[in-house]
């Protein structure tokens, strides 16, 4: 990953001591703690920090809410430390080590760390709604039951994880087995490849992988959007991104969270609106978090980028868990995470 450093900002010893000293604390189940936040500037372009804060997006609609943020604080060396992973894979150790702060995930990712951390991950906000389409070369694909004994091609990094579950789910509402369609795991590359080979052919893929494929080839379709599959059968929005801090940083600067929130929902509403597309491709491009600027100005309309906080946040983000736990409990890391894991100031 390529670090992005970022807001010049001078360090003051003393107010550091009183931002730390004016972290509220409150117990809760788990033996996390959720803090309420000081009256002090929530401004992330002013806000003392107290010491590098170290921030990762994913790669995709995850981090191309983040890309006017980024663009904001590019020019200053100082204080932000922005950078774009490829995978949750790469977040996760960082995070359980120490080196992150505050991080972009996928939902269920953000509950396997709070259960098998006992609590050391907080849920800040949702950042991304549903992004799975089921793409055809061809015109068979018309509903969720049309896909009963077809072979889909996949990406193998949805294997075992949210869009799995995802589909699984939206298969059985619509009265087909999972056992009844058959998925080759594939890299988003060799999908691409396979559809643009051949006279037919399905898949599912997230945005901007879809977008690509779309761009490539004309003859492939969108047969279905899988958010909207979702919202058939269900009253909840498909959150599938969040952003999560560690929770001993929390505790300790408050304040810095606030900030950061501030301006990440600031970026989020830049970025969804449709007179920035153009300016938002070229920032998303620019920042490394699709490949091109073409991509991602088809990709964003498709991103369903969001920001959901506080008991909204909360009451989305359990009533998505529980479809999850559901189809399977070690998908979310066994069991439902306690109230403390949602940041509620």
């Amino acid at each position: 990953m390529k670090s992005i450093r970022i807001l010049a900002l001078a360090l003051s010893l003393a107010l550091s001591v009183s931002l730390l000293g004016g972290c509220q604390k409150s117990g809760n189940a788990s033996g996390s703690v959720n803090s309420s936040s000081p009256d002090v500037s929530t401004d992330a372009s002013t806000t003392i920090l107290p010491s590098d804060v170290n921030v990762s997006f994913l790669s995709g609609p995850t981090g191309v809410g983040a890309a006017k943020m980024m663009e904001d604080h590019a020019a200053d060396p100082t204080g932000w430390n922005f950078s774009i992973a490829a995978t949750n894979d790469e977040i996760v150790p960082m995070l359980n080590q120490g080196t992150l702060d505050i991080a972009a995930t996928a939902t269920n990712v953000a509950a396997n760390l709070y259960n098998k951390t006992s609590g050391k991950i907080t849920m800040l906000a949702v950042n991304t709604e549903g992004v799975l389409y089921i793409l055809e070369k061809g015109n068979s694909i018309q509903s969720m039951g049309d896909l009963k004994g077809k072979t889909i091609y996949a990406p193998v990094t949805a294997k075992g994880a949210n869009p799995e579950f995802i589909f699984n789910y939206l298969l059985t509402a619509n009265e087909v087995q999972p056992s009844e369609v058959t998925i080759e795991w594939l890299t988003p590359q060799e999908i691409t490849a396979k559809l643009v080979s051949s006279d037919s052919g399905i898949a599912l893929l997230p945005v901007p992988a879809a977008t690509s494929l779309l761009l490539k080839d004309q003859n492939v379709r969108e047969a279905l959007d899988l958010s909207a599959e979702w919202d058939k059968v269900s009253e909840s929005p498909l959150v599938m991104g969040c952003v999560v801090a560690r929770t001993e940083f929390l505790q300790e600067h408050p304040d810095v969270v606030q900030a950061f929130l501030k301006e990440y929902q600031a970026s989020i509403d830049y970025m969804n609106d449709p007179a920035n597309l153009e300016t938002g491709a070229d920032l998303v491009a620019k920042h490394g978090i699709t490949a091109n600027a073409q991509i991602a100005k088809k990709a964003i309309p498709q991103c369903n980028l969001t920001y959901l906080e506080g008991s909204d946040m909360r009451q989305a983000v359990q009533d998505y868990y529980e479809v999850l736990y559901q189809a399977d409990p070690a998908s979310i890391g066994g069991s439902m995470p306690y109230d403390s894991f949602y940041y509620l100031p």
